[in-house]
């Protein structure tokens, strides 16, 4: 009886769970676009959760006065360690890395989840380009700090002084910081692209003339200087160095729709990392997700992210009640249940299962 009653959560344990949910959305969005990965990004709220829980079952005199800027301070520092651990990851690697795809909402979609309040932190994530995959891998160019820093100024907006004081930096520090980061990215984004309808009809061409053997066709949307990327981590097909120029990329994506091992493919049209994108099922197993850039002038095709590895896919689902050959879907599938409310602090209380 006295261990049931322990065990009970109490009202300050639900005003913890409550603030910690009410900004596990921003946290998520941070996170993610310092690290790239869902999975890790999952694990840096876990342990922020488990610091704030931690702090909130201290006596009320040590109150904190702005739980948002307390949260983001841990969540940030802590995807700052997590790096180091991303980093040793990489260098084992297989082939290019590209950010992990973040299944997000089309805007009527997500409008309509927000009115029912159904909205998981993942797929209300910023759609914009925050997290789209071009600028993603821009970043990935920058050191953890310099990232850090633009994705607190840049993306959601912090001041220098602000991001001072979570980094624990002299503003002067950070200004600088910022100034070389936004140079960086500056020089490197790209700066043409096309609006969504676009994008989505191009995505559309292109994989129709890929996968149906029309080199001729693919040739035509390719830009003269197309990029591939094509991310296996070694455990499915892929480049080993991203493939450079229209004739190399057209013929690798050639090669890929001719080979005779590949099983019978069903393409879904939806949104990933906020951009019109194609998600390649087989059976009800994902294969592929592919994200294209468009010259916003030409219409041609800049850029190809091509994302295979199966570790990458998991949080990739058909949506619900949609069949494995049925007609190209575009709202994404939740990544997990609801929040677990009202327990005492053993784990995110937002996160996916």
């Amino acid at each position: 009886m006295s261990e049931a009653l322990a065990q009970r959560p109490t009202p300050a344990d639900d005003h913890a769970t409550e603030v910690f949910l009410g900004h596990r959305e921003l946290l998520f969005s941070v996170v993610y676009n310092m690290l790239g990965s869902v999975s890790d990004t999952e694990d840096v709220l876990q342990e922020t959760w488990l610091a704030w829980a931690r702090h909130s079952s201290k006596p009320v005199r040590d109150e904190i006065d702005n739980p948002r800027a307390y949260l983001v301070r841990i969540a940030v520092n802590q995807a700052l360690t997590r790096q180091a651990t991303i980093s040793r990851r990489r260098e084992t690697y297989v082939g290019p890395w590209l950010p992990e795809p973040l299944m997000t909402q089309t805007p009527d979609a997500h409008d309509h989840a927000q009115a029912a309040g159904a909205a998981d932190a993942a797929e209300s994530a910023e759609r914009n380009e925050s997290v789209s995959m071009a600028l993603l891998v821009v970043l990935e160019t920058l050191t953890p700090l310099e990232r850090a820093v633009f994705v607190l100024r840049e993306v959601f907006g912090y001041s220098h002084a602000e991001i001072a004081e979570i980094l624990g930096r002299s503003t002067s520090a950070i200004r600088q910081l910022a100034h070389r980061a936004r140079e960086h990215v500056q020089a490197r984004r790209p700066r043409y692209q096309a609006d969504p309808e676009v994008r989505q009809q191009v995505t559309e061409r292109f994989l129709a003339a890929a996968l149906g053997g029309d080199l001729a066709g693919l040739m035509s949307l390719l830009a003269p200087d197309v990029t591939l990327w094509t991310d296996g981590g070694g455990k499915a097909p892929s480049a080993m160095r991203p493939v450079l120029g229209r004739d190399k990329v057209a013929r690798t994506l050639h090669g890929y729709a001719g080979n005779s091992r590949q099983p019978q493919l069903d393409i879904h049209y939806r949104h990933v990392n906020g951009d019109p994108s194609a998600v390649v099922f087989s059976g009800h197993s994902p294969y592929a997700v592919m994200i294209v850039d468009v010259n916003r002038d030409t219409g041609q095709v800049t850029d190809v992210y091509l994302v295979t590895n199966p570790d990458k896919l998991q949080g990739v689902r058909l949506d619900k009640g949609e069949a494995a050959d049925g007609a190209p879907g575009r709202t994404p599938t939740a990544r997990g249940a609801g929040p677990a409310q009202g327990r005492r602090a053993t784990a995110d209380p937002g996160a996916a299962g």
